[in-house]
Order: structure tokens, then sequence, then C-alpha cells
């Protein structure tokens, strides 16, 4: 199968589970502030497809496992030191990213990853990975919408996608850099001219 055909399919594919999900977690409410532990777990959950969350591990962002799961998947509840409500769950390729990302160190991405946001994404540059502002050139979201992350072994794959986030579909964040990826929206996000 062709890269561009496969890359193609695994998002349709990724788009319909995650459009089944939010159903799931709108009936469920907004995620709220949490404290106990149980609140933890419970925002955590909220950041995925239920069908996915249902075995995934849920781990504090002190390290502890809140809950353990059966499959590969990480939740982690929404961080209460940024802006928003901001609960992941990663499979093992993103947590490699993250990891990297965090300590600032390279990474190389061999195989697909996924990572959902379903609540949405605290404020970010879609240019530079470690901006911690925004200025005139670099991209500042102040308010992410819900989205899959879609990592890609080879970043040829990433030609041709706009790298806008106002472009009101798919688009790559952080292009250039080991940490390039796919966000792909999972809400109707209004177009810019």
């Amino acid at each position: 199968m062709r890269p561009g055909l496969l890359l193609t399919s695994v998002l349709l594919a990724t788009v319909s589970a995650t459009a089944s999900g939010q159903a799931t977690h709108a009936a469920r409410g907004p995620a709220r502030p949490a404290t106990s532990d149980q609140a933890l777990i419970a925002n955590a959950l909220s950041a995925a497809p239920a069908s996915l969350t249902a075995g995934a591990t849920v781990m504090g962002h002190d390290g502890r496992v809140l809950r353990k799961g059966t499959s590969d998947w990480v939740c982690m509840p929404d961080m209460p030191d940024v802006p928003n409500d901001t609960p992941m769950c990663l499979d093992a390729p993103w947590r490699t990213l993250i990891d990297a990302w965090m300590h600032k160190r390279p990474v190389t991405v061999t195989q697909m990853g996924f990572g959902y946001m379903l609540q949405g994404d605290m404020p970010v540059s879609n240019v530079d990975p470690f901006a911690t502002a925004p200025t005139s050139t670099n991209q500042w979201i102040p308010r992410g919408d819900p989205h899959v992350m879609v990592l890609v072994p080879d970043q040829k794959l990433l030609d041709g996608l706009s790298t806008d986030p106002k472009s009101g579909g798919p688009f790559v964040m952080w292009k250039g850099t080991p940490y390039a990826h796919i966000m792909l929206p999972t809400t109707a996000a209004p177009k810019t001219p």
C-alpha cells in the first residue's frame, strides 16, 4: 500500500473512532478540576474514547499509578499548573516522544503513534516546541481544540499537510523538529480567511 494511502486510511479510522467516543464524553459532561484519586482517574479517562480508556493505565503526574490497566495505553489527568483542561491518553510511541520533549532530548519515531486530548490542549506554540509565551511568529494557540495527535515514522509524510492551526482541519505541529506530528481536530473549528 502506498504511504499516502496508508496514512489517509489510518487518519479516517481514527476520526471514526474519535467521533464515536465524543458522544460518550458529551454525556459525561465537562471534566472538573481533579483532587481525589477518583477525580483524577475520571478526568484522565475523559481524554479518549471509552473503548480505549477501559483498559488504560492511569498515572498521576507524580508518577503514581492510580489505576492499573490491561492495555498499553496510559492516561494522565489535567495538569493543574497549566491553563485549560488537558488530560491525555498516549500509546508507547507518544510516551517516548513526550519524555524526549520534556527533557529536550532528540527522539527517533520508528512507528506510528497516537495520542488523545479530547478535552483540549494547554497554551502552546505551533512552531516552537519549547516556547512558553506568544510571539509574533510562533503561531501561539491559547486554547487547543479537542484533538487526536498522530506520529509518523517518516516526516516526508507530513509534506503537503497544512501547518496552519486555524485551517479548520488537520495540521502539522512543530514541523521541522524531531517532535513534529499531525494534529487532528475532532470538533469543527471556524476557518479564518
